[in-house]
């Protein structure tokens, strides 16, 4: 019986790392650095051995798109990054969309 429950929880920890290892592990973060008058964004995403095109979204507070931009990363690399000008922008609750084939990350940022 304890061969049995030590077999049946080894069996559980090695399914449940393989289904972590299988989880996205894209990601979007933007840091607004003040000091450069800079709203910087980068796209992290698994490397795969092919070139990819993402699409970055900028929304303002209003729910209007400012800007699409689409971004290669180049086959082997695992991120690219986005910038703009922090002088300018609406103040208020800020969202960025990357759209990598059919997933969409975001994130959110405050411009005051």
């Amino acid at each position: 019986m304890k061969k049995l429950l030590i077999n049946i929880l080894l069996l559980l920890s090695i399914s449940s790392l393989n289904i972590l290892a299988n989880e996205t592990s894209s990601k979007v973060d933007c840091v607004l650095l003040k000091d450069e008058n800079s709203i910087i964004c980068k796209y992290t995403h698994e490397r795969v051995n092919m070139q990819k095109t993402v699409r970055f979204e900028w929304h303002e507070p209003d729910g209007v798109v400012s800007r699409v931009r689409a971004m290669v990363i180049p086959a082997g690399h695992g991120s690219v990054y986005d910038y703009r000008y922090i002088k300018g922008r609406t103040s208020g609750l800020w969202t960025l969309k990357v759209l990598d084939n059919n997933e969409v990350i975001k994130t959110t940022f405050i411009i005051e």
